[in-house]
């Protein structure tokens, strides 16, 4: 098969951009966007960078990936102006086929619908493939690890039955504990949505589902939108389309469209509200862009007069993002509350100091209206109007509760606000930072001669430093080598001595009578 791209620049796997340019250093990548008639690889169309050499204002334009950042993923990548040949296009094309899944959404549907006739005990599923097996599949399957009588308790928690995919740049699934996932449902229920457009949240969406299967009288519904397609098996084209957030493309077309759309209608006053859970290597200019998109979609279904109103939206990402979140999404606020996953080491509840989850929930909702559960440890800040947790002390000076990280931050009156505890201030930098940190002053000149106004690459000491440090370097690699030469000779002699020993020692017992 013909090669399907040109060699990428390095230190940038695509990632989604909004709109505007991201600026770019010296020697940087510019993220450019989404772009019309743009190439597309197996994860949907490419998106638009610019690769930025020193001294240039504009950069050589290229395509790359938009869902990922290894190139071992995905080693899609093109030039804005390269010409490609008819052989090259039908390359990718057939490539582009051969990387979809095996079945369509409708064929898995209809899979799943004949796989809930079979009887337990013929109930199978392939953990290495991923996939339920109807009987005539078994034998394709002979010698692979799989799961025998598959319950119906099992099929509603798909969650579990998959193995987590757990790339954390493209697609990782780091699903939510119980408490974390029982808490957000309802919390959603206590504030009056009966709609939830779960973007990367499975595990949210089955409990929504689980329930409504269970319970008469529970009214709220979901719809997931996840780039898994492994879940196309055990929901219908209304229950879950197939959709990269990286540059908001449905795989399933202008059906899936169209499936989204009409979950944006509010049916009898049903209010809808997004929720979402993304990969926190995730660029978040990425995702604000492809949630813009869906936010546009939902207004399109609202009555006139309501073109400048946002949809309700939960964004569950790591609290040291705030600023970045806030920059696409001023109406924000972060909330206290500490997401936590089950199959994550380091993101757990209940563990403390630095140790705890720095995931959060982003949203535009009113902070006083969300509760958070006392019995945690949170409580209600009566000047902030909003629940904080036991260890974020209200700050008169900053008149805010400033902490971050669930641990109590001390203010600072030279840097005029809040900061972790394990921070003091720096007279170099002029700011508050860790004890053992590297000083900006003294980064900001070069670090070969310590002159400002150049960088270590163009330092004209630069080739006088190397030539002082190779014949440094010959010296210290001679001195082992003699001590090595002389411990050979010395390891020699000593066995030459004893092996004489030896000999005269044999003599000698030879000669004894026996």
């Amino acid at each position: 098969m013909a090669a399907l791209g040109a060699s990428a620049p390095q230190g940038l796997r695509g990632v989604a951009a909004g709109p505007r340019q991201e600026r770019a250093g010296a020697g940087g990548l510019a993220l450019l966007g989404a772009a019309p008639g743009a190439p597309s690889c197996p994860h949907g169309p490419a998106l638009l960078f610019a690769k930025m050499n020193q001294g240039e204002e504009e950069g050589r334009r290229f395509y790359a990936c938009s869902a990922c950042r290894d190139r071992k993923d995905c080693n899609f990548f093109q030039w804005e102006d390269e010409k490609v040949s008819e052989t090259r296009l039908a390359a990718r094309e057939e490539y582009n086929r051969n990387h979809q899944p095996a079945f369509t959404h409708r064929q898995n549907v209809e899979r799943y619908e004949n796989f809930l006739l079979l009887p337990l005990s013929k109930r199978k599923f392939c953990q290495e493939c991923q996939q339920l097996l109807l009987p005539d599949e078994w034998e394709k399957h002979y010698g692979h690890q799989v799961l025998c009588d598959i319950s119906t308790a099992q099929l509603k928690s798909p969650s579990q039955l998959l193995y987590p995919l757990e790339n954390k740049k493209t697609n990782a699934q780091y699903l939510f504990a119980d408490r974390s996932c029982q808490f957000l449902l309802d919390l959603i229920i206590a504030l009056g949505f009966r709609r939830v457009l779960s973007v990367g949240t499975p595990r949210l969406h089955e409990m929504i589902q689980s329930k409504a299967s269970q319970e008469e009288d529970f009214s709220v519904r979901s719809l997931l939108l996840d780039i898994d397609f492994r879940y196309s098996q055990f929901y219908t084209e209304d229950e879950f389309c197939h959709y990269n957030m990286f540059n908001h493309y449905f795989f399933g077309g202008e059906a899936a469209h169209e499936t989204c759309r009409q979950f944006f209608h509010q049916d009898k006053g049903e209010r809808v509200i997004m929720v979402t859970d993304p990969p926190f290597g995730g660029l978040v200019e990425a995702l604000a862009f492809s949630f813009k998109k869906l936010m546009a979609m939902w207004r399109q279904t609202k009555k006139e007069g309501h073109n400048n109103q946002e949809m309700p939206m939960f964004w569950i990402f790591p609290y040291f993002f705030e600023s970045r979140i806030l920059e696409f999404f001023p109406s924000f606020s972060m909330m206290d509350y500490q997401v936590d996953y089950d199959n994550h080491a380091l993101y757990k509840h209940g563990k403390t100091g630095r140790r705890q989850s720095p995931v959060r929930i982003f949203t535009n909702i009113t902070p006083s209206m969300i509760v958070l559960p006392v019995e945690e440890g949170y409580r209600f800040c009566t000047i902030c109007q909003r629940y904080v947790s036991s260890g974020n002390q209200h700050c008169e000076i900053c008149n805010s509760c400033t902490s971050k990280d669930g641990r109590r931050w001390k203010h600072c009156a030279l840097c005029n606000k809040c900061v972790k505890p394990s921070w003091f201030h720096c007279n170099n930098c002029n700011c508050c930072a860790l004890q053992e940190h590297a000083c900006e002053r003294t980064e900001a000149g070069c670090f070969v001669c310590g002159k400002a106004g150049h960088k270590r690459s163009t330092c004209p000491s630069l080739s006088v430093t190397k030539t002082a440090c190779q014949t440094d370097k010959k010296k210290r690699q001679k001195t082992p080598k003699k001590v090595k030469m002389g411990i050979c000779k010395r390891s020699a002699m000593k066995h030459a001595i004893f092996s004489r020993k030896r000999m005269k020692n044999k003599k000698k017992k030879c000669s004894l009578p026996y």
